[in-house]
């Protein structure tokens, strides 16, 4: 009976692996038309991308499913992709695919994605969904300037900007868990007051001159030997010290929340808070502490942005970022690493936006919708496979 058992099980995984190797072979028909290969014959995309469509055929004819219908999607958008850079001029395509600074560049714009997303997988493994955390990105943005440029150095920066979003996420807090207000509606409020107060404050502190241009900013950690290495040097030889520090972040959380008692109790009052109090969890308590570190987090992402690459500080900067950060929460199904995938997806799709305009000025502003759209497909994708915790977004009444 085993043996049948186990047979049965390779022959239903079996049209999935094959549908999943279209997907790679999907990509790979856009990629043989880009730097360094460039084949310039449209027959080489073209023909790879029909191998893609006759996997996902095959997997959806044996029964794949959605995995099937991705390899068929791969196989047409990597064939149309790959003949529309077939036509491209080689110099137009060298500027846009330069892949060492296209990685570095994707690097950066998903740190700040990276921070907001641990920290809303925290929170909603707590049994909270924080919808605030574009509100305490922006904050830390913000604050983050204002420390910097009050104490003189970027480390009072990083501070304060960690402060004001513990404030927020305490305000969030106290209306999310204490009175048990709507989640939704409370997190929206958070958006609203931390776009009010910081252009406020923004106004009354620096007026219509803006933020000082010699604001004191987080450097970056060059790597000796890789400067003088195109793709190494361009990738990570002269990363953000935040950049880095997002990388042990993943590690971290990881560890933290799936190998430690303390991850153990988060994960209890997120799926079963009942049963959690019964044993003795402090579950307002284990909220309360989710939430704030959620909003730390958020908050660090928002100066990252701030003091960390822009040097400045704009009305409203974070321009929905945390809105995607809980988006990548959602896709990486509650995991450190899986959003942060997603966050590489926005940062990659960020970068190349901005070379898109190499193509058509015209156009600049339609390619920065790229992002978005991107995410918006990679979210609806996972619809239906993604398992939140069992709480989330439910108000706990002690008895």
């Amino acid at each position: 009976m085993s043996t049948i058992a186990t047979r049965l099980v390779t022959q239903t995984r079996t049209p999935e692996r094959v549908a999943k190797i279209g997907v790679i072979i999907g990509v790979l028909a856009f990629f043989f038309a880009l730097p360094p290969l460039e084949a310039r014959a449209p027959w080489v995309p073209a023909l790879v991308g029909m191998v893609a469509l006759f996997l996902g055929v095959f997997a959806l004819t044996r029964g794949a499913g959605r995995v099937g219908w991705y390899a068929v999607a791969a196989g047409v958008i990597g064939i149309g992709l790959g003949l529309l850079a077939t036509r491209s001029s080689t110099g137009n395509l060298e500027s846009v695919v330069t892949w060492g600074s296209l990685i570095g560049s994707t690097l950066i714009w998903a740190t700040p994605l990276c921070y907001a997303a641990v920290g809303g997988m925290i929170n909603e493994r707590s049994g909270v969904i924080n919808i605030g955390l574009e509100g305490m990105m922006l904050s830390g943005a913000f604050f983050g300037c204002l420390g910097a440029d009050k104490f003189g150095n970027w480390e009072m920066g990083l501070v304060i900007a960690a402060v004001a979003g513990a404030g927020f996420a305490l305000l969030y807090a106290f209306f999310a868990i204490h009175l048990r207000a709507d989640q939704i509606v409370g997190g929206t409020a958070i958006n609203f007051l931390a776009l009010g107060v910081t252009g406020y404050f923004f106004i009354q502190v620096y007026g219509d001159n803006g933020t000082p241009g010699d604001l004191p900013r987080i450097p970056e950690a060059d790597i000796p030997g890789l400067k003088q290495h195109t793709f190494f040097g361009d990738a990570i030889g002269h990363l953000n010290y935040m950049i880095w520090a997002s990388f042990v972040l993943l590690v971290v959380a990881q560890i933290v929340i799936f190998h430690t008692p303390l991850g153990l109790r988060l994960r209890a009052v997120g799926e079963h808070p009942r049963a959690a109090d019964t044993v003795g969890i402090p579950v307002y308590l284990t909220r309360y502490l989710a939430v704030m570190t959620s909003g730390i987090l958020a908050a660090l992402g928002g100066a990252y942005l701030s003091i960390g690459y822009v040097g400045s500080f704009g009305e409203n900067m974070t321009a929905g970022r945390g809105f995607i950060a809980l988006a990548a929460v959602i896709f990486g199904n509650w995991r450190p690493f899986g959003a942060y995938a997603a966050a590489i997806l926005f940062g990659a799709s960020t970068a190349l936006s901005f070379r898109l305009a190499t193509y058509s000025d015209s156009a600049s502003v339609l390619f920065q919708a790229l992002p978005y759209v991107l995410t918006l497909i990679a979210v609806a994708g996972v619809i239906g496979r993604s398992f939140p915790p069992a709480a989330v977004g439910r108000p706990y009444a002690k008895q």
